[in-house]
């Protein structure tokens, strides 16, 4: 069990009893989420844990879900993502409720640009990208695409990368995801991936 793993099982044992609907729920009853996406869940690159702050509650939860269920994060290539899957497994869905209204309450700071790339060049790539995201990046939830704007550069890049490789969008339950691998078939090269990330890490 991973050092992030043994945390999340100490803390949630310990916080256990405020993640029920019928509790008040607040942030020190949800703290297992801060030991890896920080305070105020502003991220942490070093163990490549986003930014949660500002994405939407049905994202959250369709998130949450598909770790749980195990349609999301069971590519031997997605370390992070089988992380998530041992954090969610014991979660019921007036957890999962609890923590997406929360995660969707909670505001930080726009991260700070880490990848340099081409901004022409990814404004050109986003134009496939726009249809279902949005010129802002401000996400449609009609269509099931997330908020873009305001994730750090570095999880977009690991994002788009892992859509490319497959790593991502392979089970047949992630519609979503199957849709994401297809539309990252335009991103032919690591450069392309860059540019892309950092276009839409500028948006506002």
């Amino acid at each position: 069990m991973s050092l992030k793993s043994t945390l999340f099982m100490l803390l949630i044992a310990g916080s256990a009893s405020t993640l029920h609907a019928s509790e008040a729920i607040t942030p020190e009853g949800l703290e297992y989420c801060t030991v890896c996406h920080g305070s105020q869940l502003k991220g942490n690159e070093n163990i490549k844990a986003p930014r949660l702050g500002g994405l939407s509650r049905w994202y959250i939860e369709r998130q949450l879900n598909n770790f749980k269920q195990g349609i999301r994060g069971a590519h031997t290539n997605d370390v992070t993502g089988s992380e998530m899957q041992a954090m969610t497994r014991h979660l019921t869905p007036s957890d999962i409720t609890a923590i997406a209204s929360w995660i969707g309450k909670t505001e930080s700071s726009a991260p700070q640009a880490t990848i340099h790339g081409d901004i022409d060049a990814g404004r050109k790539l986003y134009q496939g990208c726009a249809a279902c995201h949005g010129a802002s990046g401000a996400g449609n939830q009609a269509m099931g695409a997330p908020r873009l704007s305001g994730i750090n550069d570095w999880y977009l890049l690991s994002q788009i990368n892992h859509f490319r490789q497959g790593v991502r969008g392979n089970d047949k339950k992630d519609i979503y995801g199957q849709q994401m691998k297809a539309a990252a078939s335009m991103v032919q090269t690591d450069p392309d991936a860059v540019n892309l990330a950092a276009y839409i890490s500028q948006l506002k």
